[in-house]
């Protein structure tokens, strides 16, 4: 699966073999969906544009704020001994577990 990324968003790219195109959606939104498709990857990548501009200008002409993807903030779910074995160690390093965590996600992403 590919990606496209505009003016903040990031949308999917995917291949419909029944329908011989490609098709996706913008990611990380929760309240609104927007959907895009093309026959080429120049076609998705126009009306992904298209479909990021038009639910804009909607936006701005209803007064209200458009949907940004991934506020920032997110619920982890790990085992107790796990979340006092992080907590330690940020402790140790003179960090909040919110410092340690986000450096240990950095740090992963790097090497993947």
């Amino acid at each position: 699966m590919g990606k496209l990324r505009y003016k903040g968003y990031t949308g999917s790219v995917e291949y419909s073999e029944e329908e011989n195109s490609l098709f996706g959606k913008v990611l990380g939104l929760r309240r609104d969906g927007i959907i895009y498709e093309g026959d080429s990857a120049q076609e998705i990548r126009k009306d992904f544009e298209e479909a990021i501009d038009h639910y804009l200008a909607c936006c701005a002409e209803r007064g209200v704020q458009p949907e940004k993807p991934y506020s920032g903030n997110f619920v982890l779910r790990m085992s107790p001994e796990l979340h006092g074995q992080a907590a330690e160690r940020a402790d140790d390093l003179g960090l909040s577990i919110n410092d340690f965590i986000n450096n240990a996600i950095r740090s992963a992403l790097a090497t993947a």
